[in-house]
Parts: C-alpha cells; sequence; structure tokens
C-alpha cells in the first residue's frame, strides 16, 4: 500500500511542476504544423513506442473529426511498421530504425518530436543528429536526460523525474493534453465564429 501510495504522490509532485508555458510553445508549433499540412514524425522505444503509435491516433482521427475534418494532421509514428524496423534493424542497423525512414519521408519545414526517458538510445541520438545536419525542427520529450542530451533537439521538455513508469506515464498524459487543447482550440475559434 505505501508503494502505491508513494507512485501517486510522485505523480502529483510531477504534475505540479509541469512548464505550461513551454508545453504551451510545443503546441503552438504543432497547431502550425498542421495548418501548415507539414509532416510530424514522432518515434520512441519500448514504452515510449507505445505512445508514439497513440499519438499518430489521437491526433489524426481525434483532432480530425472534432474539427469535422477541416483539420487534417499527418502524424507518422516511426515506431509503428515492425516489419521495417526489424528489417532495418537485421540488414542495417538497430540504431538506424527510425533515420532510415526519415531519410525517404522528411522535407523542408516537417517536424520530428523523441520520446525517451533517458534521451541517450543510440536511435534517438541518430535520428536528432540527422534533423540537425539537416535543418529540420525537433521537440524531444525525456524525463531525466543530461542537460547535453537536451540541447541535442531545438527544444526540450524534460520531466525531471528518474522514473521510467512515471515519465512514460507524463508522455502520455502530455499527449493528451496536446491534442485534446488543439481540439478545444478549433472548437472555441468554431464558435466564435458562430457567435459572430
Amino acid at each position: 500500500m505505501t508503494n502505491l501510495k508513494s507512485y501517486l504522490d510522485k505523480l502529483i509532485q510531477v504534475a505540479n511542476s509541469i512548464d505550461l508555458n513551454l508545453l504551451h510553445k510545443i503546441e503552438k508549433i504543432i497547431y502550425y504544423k498542421i495548418l501548415s499540412k507539414k509532416n510530424i514524425y514522432i518515434c520512441g522505444n519500448g514504452g515510449s513506442a507505445s505512445v508514439a503509435n497513440h499519438f499518430l491516433c489521437d491526433f489524426n482521427k481525434g483532432i480530425k473529426i472534432s474539427s469535422n475534418y477541416k483539420l487534417k494532421p499527418k502524424i507518422i509514428s516511426l515506431s509503428n511498421n515492425l516489419e521495417l524496423i526489424l528489417a532495418i534493424s537485421n540488414d542495417i542497423s538497430f540504431d538506424k530504425i527510425f533515420t532510415h525512414q526519415l531519410e525517404n519521408y522528411c522535407s523542408k519545414g516537417d517536424l520530428v518530436i523523441t520520446l525517451s526517458c533517458s534521451g541517450n538510445s543510440p536511435n534517438i541520438i541518430d535520428v536528432l543528429n540527422f534533423c540537425k545536419k539537416n535543418k529540420i525542427l525537433t521537440i524531444s520529450f525525456t524525463g531525466f536526460a543530461t542537460k547535453q542530451i537536451q540541447k541535442k533537439s531545438n527544444i526540450n521538455f524534460n520531466i525531471n523525474v528518474k522514473n521510467y513508469g512515471i515519465s512514460e506515464d507524463f508522455f502520455q498524459i502530455i499527449m493528451h493534453m496536446l491534442s485534446q487543447s488543439i481540439r478545444m482550440k478549433f472548437l472555441l475559434k468554431k464558435n466564435s465564429k458562430i457567435i459572430l
């Protein structure tokens, strides 16, 4: 019982320390990329991969429906295609499972989002290096990354908790916060037009 409460207490503590100003900045970037019809790529390993795939679902379906098909996000999860990931991993390198896909798809003005508790997974580092070299905007969400790792992306949102479970919980929570806020932004905009 004590361990259960301790986990919940930590979740609450982290929730109270979330940088909403930075999150709002990230939301505006994502919203602008959607309006500009740019591709938004997202990737992560393990539990972060499942959040990346969920991100795809909530944005591509949820936002599209909520906006009455006016907003059509183009979210692509690089963690989604098991067959391609295994082929790249087996034939080239596991470190290249995300970058190899980006080489095919990515264009000027696109956005790449990474999810990684430590931020130092070789395949995540490879993505960030590739994006930096090709001048592609990156946003990284990390749990407990070092300052050096945080600087590898254009914008880093570090949760600052050295716990994989809580970090991944917050990746999921943040994903829902962003998608629902964008949905509400459109609904409020739509309603204000009706009022006027």
